[in-house]
């Protein structure tokens, strides 16, 4: 038996303050409108729900349309310059919205926000913005808002650690029929190139029966498919008195009735288990399906970017995983353009993708974050150089996955079906257990439902198909 500490008081006390001040915005502003934007990764996304529910519990509805708004939210990302550059042109947009309407409130919240530079920045050239808060405090939103407009001054609400884990906050989910659900917060791996450590903190693991009940509640509303999220869910359970590994989570998850499918991410290689690639294996609903960030080919970048393996031992996991997973689908990430980088760098990146075989993977040219070590490698790489490695990598991958889709002709599988094609009203698009995506005809009505497809041709991004009889 798991045996686990309680939520505390405080965290009860906090909840309930929180929700107070929801019923105060919703009697004394009714009628109001929110639009949200959310840049960065699944863990954004996630915020992004609860903050959308919490919106919605004080009374606002959802508009895509920002002159419409009341309220207009930035959830940020700082992974990546192009997400930041991406922030400060909507501001400029919005400036001109908030001209047009002294009562509109601008907010910023999440990763960007953690950092000193972009507070003192946002302060001396968009001093228009009302709220400011991080990824630590996000649940205080209610609280926030309550108090700018009973002050109307600019409210700036950063913590530079985190303290408890808010549970049970209002969420509005993106689908009906598939939710991401938090097991983790925080990243203990400082790589050189990532700031997220910086601005995420400290791993600190959710309680075991939070994450189990959160799962059997979605499922009981509906939710056929959940992917458990964190920085590094291998590191799972570490943080808590209860001794409970990733594996043994996924193997609890796995016994849920009525849900489905599972996924996960993000897995780092440098301590992924044989207990959990067993469980991957044995566990039914456990997707086939595993991204694995390897970052270089190269041990030399890889020494320098503090990642914790090498080539060898990442491709003696990848050997491991194949074995006990046959079939099994590989993702990763890759970083074009890492200070010092060279040619032969680039192409023993390119060497280990054709030795692993990923069907995808997140390729990034490097971006200098101001924090981390690699910002301060004098050996910059050239943009010009970099793209053209950057590209170099691409072509590597596209004829891997067109081998990979047309290895699934003939095939019969099951599909949850997840919106209708974007170019075809007839057709319907998912994904396959593997991850692998598909477009077939059908009608809306299947959507959030898992139905037969046979599979008869597979293109380099997707896979083509019938319904079965």
């Amino acid at each position: 038996m798991i045996r686990e500490q309680t939520k505390t008081t405080a965290t009860h006390q906090e909840l309930n303050i929180q929700k107070q001040f929801m019923e105060k915005i919703r009697k004394t502003n009714p009628n109001l409108q929110y639009n949200l934007t959310t840049f960065g990764c699944q863990m954004n996304d996630r915020d992004s729900e609860k903050i959308a529910g919490m919106l919605q519990e004080m009374g606002y509805t959802e508009t895509a349309d920002q002159k419409k708004a009341d309220i207009i939210i930035f959830n940020t990302c700082c992974v990546r310059e192009n997400a930041e550059n991406r922030l400060y042109g909507n501001l400029g947009k919005a400036k001109v919205l908030k001209q047009q309407n002294k009562n509109l409130k601008i907010i910023l919240c999440g990763c960007m926000m953690q950092q000193d530079i972009v507070i003192e920045k946002i302060k001396q050239s968009y001093n228009f913005v009302d709220i400011i808060f991080g990824t630590f405090n996000f649940y205080r939103l209610p609280q926030l808002i309550h108090d700018s407009y009973e002050t109307s001054e600019q409210i700036i609400d950063i913590w530079k650690e985190h303290k408890e884990i808010i549970e049970d906050l209002p969420s509005q989910r993106i689908f009906p029929f598939k939710a991401g659900v938090n097991i983790m917060y925080g990243c203990n791996n400082h790589c050189s190139f990532c700031i997220v450590p910086y601005v995420r903190g400290r791993e600190r693991s959710r309680l075991f029966h939070d994450i189990i009940q959160e799962i059997e509640n979605l499922v009981a509303d509906g939710v056929k498919e959940i992917m458990l999220l964190g920085q590094n869910v291998n590191s799972y359970g570490k943080t808590l008195e209860a001794k409970i590994t990733f594996a043994q989570l996924l193997r609890k998850v796995n016994e849920i009735e009525g849900l489905e499918r599972i996924r996960f991410m993000t897995s780092h290689p440098k301590d992924l288990s044989v207990d959990l690639i067993e469980a991957i294996a044995e566990c039914e609903k456990v997707c086939k399906q595993l991204h694995l960030p390897v970052q270089s080919g190269s041990n030399d970048l890889l020494t320098k970017m503090r990642r914790g393996y090498t080539r060898e031992k990442y491709l003696e996991l990848v050997h491991k995983i194949k074995a006990l997973v046959p079939g099994i689908v590989l993702t990763t990430d890759i970083l074009v353009g890492f200070p010092t980088e060279t040619e032969d760098d680039n192409n023993a990146t390119i060497d280990l993708i054709k030795e692993v075989e990923f069907f995808s993977a997140y390729t990034f040219i490097y971006s200098k974050r101001e924090g981390t070590t690699a910002a301060t490698m004098t050996e910059q790489i050239p943009e010009a150089v970099a793209k053209e490695r950057f590209n170099k990598v691409l072509d590597v991958l596209k004829p891997i996955a067109l081998k990979i889709n047309r290895s699934q002709i003939g095939t019969r599988q099951k599909v949850l079906a997840e919106s209708l094609s974007k170019n075809h009203d007839q057709l319907l698009t998912g994904r396959l257990n593997n991850g692998l995506l598909v477009h077939f005809p059908g009608t809306s009505e299947q959507i959030g439902q898992m139905v037969d497809v046979d599979i008869t041709d597979g293109k380099t991004f997707y896979l083509i198909g019938k319904q079965g009889g």
